[in-house]
């Protein structure tokens, strides 16, 4: 049986623990033995951003030592996955440990497709929803394919909510487009994220959601604060809760 080690992102650990445990259930249903290392700490990914690299630096290192033991890593955020596997080269220059890790760690949805291979869950959620397609994920670690891209369509993500029985999924006229938070993005340029933002959530309403998913909780935490001070008839929910069963 794999090792697998959880790494848990830091707006998850301190805002939405319910999807990291979400994350875990839906391993452990599917015979994963999860491990949970207690010394994780941010992966970095906001200092980056900001141009802050340097501050970066020994998150990147610590990833690599806490994590370098296990078979797999898995992580409930595109982003995350993202910062470690397509930006921590700067940090290793070619470091063999780094370089035998990174292709290990995997956001859940591409764990349970490409490795796991899920065919089935025997869960049921009865709702429309709309699955919102993170820049990270898609365009980073090709969770799925985008409108700028001349491939056959694929979707991971969708590939696992059509599993779940009653769960009808809508499309939005504009699948593939930003929710406007961006991480700092959303703090420097406040008014262009707001308003990128509301465009998903009309788009998401007008194709008939009743639920909105991400493969990052960090998208919804936006959206779920435009949704709640405008008071729309819409409820977001990370893919994990979904593929775990839970209700709305």
């Amino acid at each position: 049986m794999p090792r697998v080690g959880l790494f848990i992102p830091c707006y998850i650990d301190q805002m939405y623990p319910d999807v990291g445990f979400a994350t875990v259930e839906v391993l452990e249903r599917l015979g994963i033995t999860v491990e949970f290392p207690e010394a994780q700490t941010c992966c970095g990914q906001p200092m980056a951003n900001t141009g802050c690299t340097e501050a970066a630096a020994p998150l990147a290192r610590r990833f690599v030592e806490i994590f370098e033991p296990y078979d797999a890593v898995v992580c409930p955020s595109g982003s995350c996955v993202a910062m470690v596997r397509a930006h921590y080269h700067e940090y290793f220059h070619h470091d063999l440990r780094y370089d035998a890790l990174r292709p290990k760690v995997f956001e859940l949805c591409e764990y349970l497709v490409d490795v796991l291979k899920v065919d089935k869950l025997p869960v049921r959620f009865p709702h429309k929803v709309g699955l919102h397609q993170s820049c990270h994920g898609l365009r980073e670690l090709r969770l799925g394919s985008s409108s700028e891209t001349i491939v056959a369509p694929f979707n991971k993500a969708k590939q696992l909510l059509e599993l779940i029985d009653g769960l009808e999924l809508v499309e939005p006229a504009r699948p593939d487009e930003c929710c406007g938070f961006g991480g700092t993005f959303a703090v420097s340029e406040e008014a262009v994220s707001c308003l990128m933002g509301h465009d998903r959530i009309a788009d998401h309403l007008q194709a008939g959601a009743e639920v909105m998913t991400a493969t990052d909780m960090s998208c919804l935490m936006h959206l779920d604060g435009l949704i709640r001070r405008d008071k729309r008839p819409l409820r977001c929910m990370h893919i994990a809760e979904l593929l775990a069963g839970r209700p709305v």
